[in-house]
């Protein structure tokens, strides 16, 4: 897939709380703002070129998107090791969460992005990540760390999954022959008993990395769609929300 270059693209650094700067790809909309916002959050591939043109394709929607690299502050078996243990062993409460967190914050400060509508949007690992971001969104205005909604593209649940129940709105892309359909089948019950606003679709043919146009599982039509609904969430939550200071 070709994707026209945005008309502002550049390479960021994220200052973390402690370490090294996270590096990050930073896609900006054409005109002055302000834009609502999108933070990315890559698979287990890392920030290549298929992630970095999904953030082109946000901007060309007038969406500021920032792609973080969490493989970019150590060595990438470090990094793998901290993730997956984050994931694993101290969901919703780990240091590549804290990460994310600081990248949120980082997008709503930059110049032309309306801190009040900014949402999150992740892929296998990165939608893991996702889905723990969206349960400590902290709908709460005047919050720095409010997010209004949250796509998840074949991501593991949080545990315990109950801390859904604070979570902002969800969008969910699942492809049936993974092991993240069972995920999917989980969750969005619970989503239903806390009254979250979500859409939650298993696509039967697709299998896992669907939305990756540069990859062998790639599935066109379940891709296709999956990005109309995710932009078509993103219109409702992001774009057509009142802006305020988030």
């Amino acid at each position: 897939m070709v994707v026209k270059e945005p008309t502002t693209a550049t390479s960021v650094a994220v200052q973390r709380t402690a370490g090294q700067p996270m590096a990050a790809y930073l896609a900006l909309p054409d005109g002055e703002g302000p834009f609502p916002g999108i933070v990315v959050i890559h698979e287990i591939f890392g920030l290549n070129e298929n992630i970095r043109q999904i953030a082109q394709r946000f901007s060309r929607e007038g969406y500021a998107a920032l792609a973080v690299d969490l493989f970019s502050t150590g060595s990438r078996v470090a990094c793998m090791l901290r993730i997956f243990y984050g994931m694993l062993m101290r969901p919703l409460a780990n240091g590549i969460v804290a990460d994310l967190q600081t990248t949120v914050g980082f997008l709503k400060e930059w110049p032309g992005v309306d801190p009040g509508r900014v949402g999150v949007i992740g892929f296998c690992m990165g939608g893991s990540y996702a889905l723990q971001l969206a349960c400590l969104a902290d709908l709460v205005k005047g919050s720095g760390q409010v997010l209004r909604a949250a796509p998840v593209f074949y991501g593991m649940n949080p545990r315990p999954l109950e801390a859904v129940a604070q979570a902002c709105p969800i969008v969910g892309s699942y492809p049936e022959k993974d092991f993240t359909a069972n995920a999917a089948r989980q969750l969005e019950p619970l989503l239903e008993k806390y009254h979250v606003t979500h859409d939650i679709k298993v696509y039967p043919e697709a299998r896992h990395s669907f939305f990756n146009d540069t990859g062998p599982a790639y599935h066109p039509e379940a891709a296709t769609d999956a990005w109309k609904r995710t932009l078509a969430f993103f219109d409702i939550h992001l774009k057509s929300a009142q802006a305020e200071t988030g």
